[in-house]
């Protein structure tokens, strides 16, 4: 299959339910990952939709990465939480409100060492993403 055929709304469906469906584990590429479903409302569309996404727990609260697999250009999701800030998460099976932040700074460089220490492709995604720096999002309870 090539990427143009790759359906990856219909890839995250199928990671959303299992996630559901296990109280927050999967399989498949992201067995072991600490999975987190992030609610969005479309910056443009206002549609309320949800990403499956790989977090770094906080002291705070929750780190997500905008890595995109190393796209050049940032996620949907990432637009949408910057527009959108108030939002929920799914964790295990507990909802949770939040509210997004972007990480600059020293806080961005320390959590995204860590996340490359924890996960080595995401070095792999900052070499491929080229000049982008890829955003790391805080997410804390409101």
């Amino acid at each position: 299959m090539s990427d143009q055929e790759f359906d990856l709304e219909a890839f995250n469906q199928g990671v959303i339910e299992e996630f559901r469906a296990n109280d927050g584990q999967v399989g498949g590429p992201f067995e072991g990952a600490p999975m987190i479903l992030v609610h969005n409302v479309g910056a443009k569309s206002g549609v309320e939709r949800v990403s499956p996404l790989v977090y770094q727990q906080l002291d705070s609260g929750w780190a997500i990465f905008a890595s995109k697999a190393g796209a050049p250009t940032h996620p949907a999701w990432y637009h949408n939480l910057v527009a959108n800030p108030d939002t929920t998460i799914e964790v295990g099976s507990e909802t949770i409100a939040v509210a997004a932040s972007v990480a600059a700074g020293e806080q961005r460089s320390t959590i995204w060492e860590a996340q490359k220490a924890a996960m080595a492709q995401f070095a792999e995604y900052e070499t491929s993403a080229g000049d982008r720096e890829i955003p790391v999002v805080l997410l804390n309870r409101r």
